[in-house]
């Protein structure tokens, strides 16, 4: 359990949402580093993050849905963004409206958005990028 320096957040209300996206991550992340772990009420989720980043793991990036109990999804990020602005966010939904995506594309907050259903290379390549981007920057 020493080696874990890195963690993957998926939120999404509907567990097989959840379900699919393990199945897909776990083909894409190094096991032995990072944790990928999933959560269907983001507040449960933000306490998860708060206490990941005081044990010193970072957050490569964050899933999430727009529609959700407690908050939808682009309050989830301005939450987060607020504690921790160099995070990492994708959209993945079926139910946000282009105006809210687009505000949230605007202001800097959010990485990618993937419409569901969605395909998996398209999710990989979102995911790549920011993999890319992560590792050439200095």
């Amino acid at each position: 359990m020493n080696d874990l320096k890195y963690a993957v957040i998926c939120v999404d209300d509907d567990p097989f949402i959840l379900q699919m996206l393990g199945f897909q991550l776990e083909k894409f992340v190094e096991k032995k580093t990072t944790v990928v772990e999933f959560f269907t009420d983001p507040l449960v989720a933000i306490e998860n993050i708060k206490q990941l980043t005081t044990e010193k793991i970072e957050v490569i990036f964050v899933i999430v849905d727009y529609q959700m109990p407690n908050m939808n999804g682009a309050e989830f990020i301005r939450t987060l963004k607020d504690l921790y602005p160099d995070m990492k966010f994708i959209m993945l939904s079926g139910q946000a409206s282009a105006i809210h995506v687009d505000d949230l594309v605007n202001d800097n907050m959010l990485e990618s958005f993937v419409s569901k259903p969605w395909d998996e290379k398209d999710l990989y390549a979102v995911i790549d990028d920011i993999f890319k981007r992560k590792y050439t920057q200095k």
